[in-house]
C-alpha cells in the first residue's frame, strides 16, 4: 500500500462519485472479513480518508448551493447566493 502522503494525493483527485464508490467496496470488504488485521487497519485507514474527502466535497456543494427567491404571489423569482 502506498505511504501516507501519496493515499492523501490520490485520495483528493477522487470525485465525491469516485471516493464513494471506493468507500463502498471498502465498507464491503471489512464486512465480509476475508482481509488480514494489517490489512483491515490500512483498509480502514483508506476508508477513513475517503470519507474525510466526501464530507469535504458535500460541504462545498452546500456552500454552492442558491436559495430561490420567491414573489409575493409564491412564484420563483430568481435566486441569490445563499449566504446573500
Amino acid at each position: 500500500m502506498a505511504d501516507d502522503s501519496t493515499t492523501t494525493n490520490d485520495i483528493a483527485k477522487l470525485t465525491f462519485e469516485q471516493a464513494l464508490d471506493q468507500l463502498e467496496q471498502i465498507v464491503n470488504s471489512l464486512e465480509r472479513g476475508d482481509v488480514s488485521l494489517d490489512e483491515s487497519i490500512k483498509t480502514y485507514e483508506r476508508g477513513e480518508a475517503l470519507k474525510k474527502h466526501c464530507a469535504t466535497l458535500l460541504q462545498a456543494a452546500e456552500d454552492k448551493v442558491e436559495k430561490i427567491r420567491i414573489g409575493a404571489d409564491g412564484t420563483a423569482k430568481g435566486s441569490e447566493p445563499l449566504d446573500g
